[in-house]
């Protein structure tokens, strides 16, 4: 019996059997790559993640960094431009460099960012391709130091502005802003964007501290400052006058305020004392005709140079004040008419010579003036005989005008010179007397005037440089000068009670010697082209004593004057 066949239904049932046998597995296979994800190797890159091209999966993290600074990089051109100034440099040459680790970095967040689904298809070998950019940097240091470099020339410094006197006032300089390149401002943009490739630095104007604002009012007050003072001894005694300039020379105006010259009014304060000072006299001896008679003691009025130095100081920066007022103090004399020897008992004790031949007129003037000044002085027993003091001070109101003078290295006209023509003869008198030396000085240089003792001399200069010995002869002692402009010759005597000392004085004992350096060529635009002047002159070194022997009462004693010369170049200046 044939049997026909049928079409076959399926069968819900295991459809629904195969379906869940399906998902089970996928569940267990999803596990299964969850569980070889949890148990990969910590540390290790997910495969397929690659920097700048080099694949890095599966590597530690010590294989990858290892292999990432193995990649050098093309580093790129950086344009750097400032204000209209532009240069083009290698990245490099500015701290440029990739960053490993950074992109370890990368590479390591990279794999632990993975989804579940990646996971899986890294699990069956279908792991994503990740490809991650190389990372650049700026070292901070090097790009400051390059850029620095780079734009040093577009930098300049602010000038400030200055107070200058002008002749007769003081005036205001004007100042100059600066420029100044913000080179750190370019150092932060190349560090937190390291792909810049146009750097623009921005260029901004250096103000200067002290604008012509700023010290204009200064200089109004110095200019209110800038008028004459008179100083007068008492209501009634002698007056000196400060002109306008020489009140301003007494001050500063400077950019952090006014400030007095303290160096300058002591000097000063000196001056006054000796224009209006009328010091004590004491009983001397003066020549009428050939024969000298006494003359008493005379009490003075003095200054007092303490009261002088603070009311001055206060004066020179109040411009209300026009005068100032000193308090006169009596000078009573050291040496009365009863003390003073009949001057027929004087004998002579000591002569000094000199010769000044060649002097200048204006030299001549001040040798006769201080030896017109030193002549008829009398020196108390037991009292300092003082150069300076004696002269009453060098300045153009006690007759002494500008004449050759050593100063500053250099021979150069000023106040004075041919003064220590005399206080060289005074020394050499009173030296020969036998006088105990206080303050003596040398003379920078060896000087031709005082040849040929050399050696033998005594510079002065006031203020600062005296000659003062002590009168130890046991009376006093008289000082006459005579000199001879006509024979160029200057002869000072010391007169006193007889001595029974005996002083004799070597020649100068030379201990080194030391040529002068060759001669020196100043530019002059005062002189003609190729015309030469001679300004100073050439002198030997030498190192040198002299001895001085006294023999007194059966006692004998020496002493030794010591000098020093430093060798002098000839200067020429040579027209320009």
């Amino acid at each position: 019996m044939n049997t026909e066949s049928r079409p076959t239904t399926p069968n819900p049932r295991r459809r629904v059997l195969a379906l869940g046998i399906a998902g089970s597995a996928a569940v267990l296979l999803l596990g299964g790559a969850l569980a070889l994800g949890m148990n990969t190797t910590p540390g290790t890159i997910a495969s397929g993640i690659r920097v700048g091209g080099v694949d890095l999966g599966g590597m530690t993290r010590e294989a990858a960094l290892a292999r990432l600074g193995q990649i050098s990089g093309d580093a790129p051109q950086i344009t750097v431009q400032a204000g209209t100034a532009s240069w083009t440099v290698p990245a490099t040459q500015l701290g440029w460099s990739l960053d490993p680790q950074a992109e370890l970095n990368a590479a390591i967040a990279a794999s632990s960012g993975r989804s579940l689904a990646q996971k899986v298809e890294t699990l069956i070998g279908q792991a994503p391709t990740q490809d991650l950019p190389l990372v650049q940097k700026y070292d901070p240091a090097v790009a400051r130091s390059a850029l620095t470099a780079l734009t040093a020339a577009q930098n300049t410094a602010p000038r400030n502005a200055s107070i200058v006197f002008d002749k007769t006032r003081y005036a205001v300089r004007p100042g100059t802003p600066g420029i100044q390149v913000k080179v750190d401002d370019g150092v932060q943009t190349l560090v937190q964007h390291p792909d810049t490739r146009t750097l623009t630095l921005n260029v901004v104007q250096a103000t200067p501290m002290y604008s012509t604002q700023s010290l204009q009012a200064l200089v109004d007050q110095g200019n209110a400052l800038v008028r004459p003072l008179t100083v007068r001894l008492g209501e009634t005694g002698p007056v000196f006058t400060l002109t306008r300039l020489q009140v301003a020379n007494l001050f500063w105006v400077r950019q952090a305020g006014l400030e007095l010259d303290r160096d300058t009014i002591a000097a000063k304060v000196k001056q006054i004392s000796a224009a209006v000072d009328q010091p004590a006299q004491n009983a001397r001896y003066a020549l009428k005709g050939s024969t000298l008679s006494k003359v008493p003691e005379k009490a003075g009025l003095v200054s007092d140079p303490a009261q002088t130095l603070k009311l001055l100081s206060q004066a020179v920066l109040d411009p209300k004040a026009t005068s100032i007022v000193l308090t006169p103090k009596v000078s009573a004399p050291t040496l009365k008419l009863a003390d003073l020897p009949d001057a027929s008992k004087l004998t002579l004790i000591a002569t000094g010579r000199s010769t000044y031949y060649h002097s200048s007129p204006a030299r001549r003037v001040n040798v006769a003036n201080a030896a017109a000044k030193i002549n008829g002085a009398v020196v108390a027993p037991g009292e300092n005989f003082s150069f300076l003091d004696t002269l009453g001070g060098i300045s153009p109101e006690n007759g002494f005008v500008t004449g050759l003078i050593i100063s500053a290295g250099r021979t150069v006209d000023g106040l004075g010179g041919g003064v220590c023509q005399v206080s060289t003869t005074v020394f050499r008198a009173l030296y020969q007397a036998g006088l105990p030396v206080v303050e003596r000085n040398q003379h920078a240089y060896r000087v031709g005037y005082y040849e040929p003792q050399v050696g033998f001399e005594a510079a002065v200069y006031d203020p600062g440089k005296d000659l003062k010995l002590k009168n130890d002869t046991g009376g006093p002692i008289l000082v006459k000068t005579l000199n001879d402009n006509a024979r160029s010759t200057l002869t000072v005597q010391v007169w006193g009670l007889p001595q029974t000392r005996k002083v004799s004085i070597s020649p100068a004992v030379i201990t080194s010697h030391t040529a002068h350096p060759a001669p020196k060529y100043v530019p002059s635009a005062d002189l003609p082209r190729g015309a030469m002047k001679q300004i100073d002159w050439a002198a030997d070194g030498y190192n040198l004593y002299i001895t001085r022997t006294i023999q007194d009462k059966g006692v004998t004693r020496s002493d030794r004057t010591v000098t020093s010369y430093k060798p002098w170049q000839a200067i020429y200046e040579v027209g320009q």
